[in-house]
């Protein structure tokens, strides 16, 4: 199960699994679905949807304990991003209707506030009050080690997972290829990612420098700074 803030590199890491060995992989399917699911084969999960049928647990989309009654042998991993960062990539998402999900409880108190205070929101909530859920169980990953280290970072999901990243080389090559911190012509952006992109910067990570003035690093720090200190992410120098 891949979990974590959108825009956060959750739809690329999911793509690893779309073809990864005996892996069947589905982006964001009800939850009804997952838990009607034939699981005498691997298969992988990107951020369900919420189902009527299945109350969430708070601050997820779906609930936790039934998951894993049901697949008691999951690996949950949670992958986090800096929030500058993400603030940056949630614009547009958060900018129609929230279209992130799961949603804060509170969201349409904020709908009134400015669009990144909104996103600042998000992420925070996401990576607070959702991450303390999975927590307990969950392999915590970050955006900016993917980017960097591509290849040793598959070659770990691999092993997190039991499989052995030999026997899956030429796949985990092609992935790798793709997840790049600027464009090139091997570049392949996940396909759920397509619609949320804005051609405004020119690296992934750090692409705040290029998307916010100081003022608004100001204004939406406070508004992440608990949580960023949590996963280690400092106040950015002016």
């Amino acid at each position: 199960m891949v979990l974590g803030c959108g825009r956060s590199g959750t739809s690329i890491l999911g793509e690893l699994f779309d073809g990864l060995g005996p892996y069947e992989y589905r982006s964001e399917p009800p939850f009804h679905e997952i838990m009607a699911a034939d699981f005498s084969r691997p298969r992988a999960f990107k951020v369900p949807r919420e189902s009527e049928a299945w109350p969430a647990t708070p601050g997820l989309s779906f609930p936790l304990d039934a998951f894993l009654a049901r697949a008691p042998d999951a690996k949950v991993f949670w992958i986090v991003r800096h929030p500058l960062d993400a603030i940056c990539s949630l614009r547009v998402g958060i900018a129609k209707d929230w279209g992130h999900h799961p949603r804060p409880p509170d969201w349409r108190d904020w709908l009134t506030r400015p669009l990144l205070a909104r996103c600042a929101h998000h992420w925070s909530y996401l990576n607070t009050q959702s991450f303390a859920q999975v927590e307990p169980v969950a392999h915590l990953l970050r955006f900016e080690r993917m980017i960097a280290e591509p290849m040793t970072f598959a070659r770990e999901v691999c092993k997190a997972v039991g499989l052995d990243p030999a026997t899956a080389a030429a796949h985990l090559r092609r992935w790798a290829a793709r997840v790049q911190d600027t464009n090139s012509a091997a570049f392949v952006e996940a396909q759920t990612s397509r619609g949320y992109s804005r051609p405004d910067h020119a690296t992934r990570v750090a692409r705040w420098r290029e998307n916010l003035s100081a003022d608004e690093v100001a204004a939406v720090w406070p508004l992440v700074e608990a949580a960023a200190a949590r996963f280690g992410y400092p106040r950015p120098a002016a």
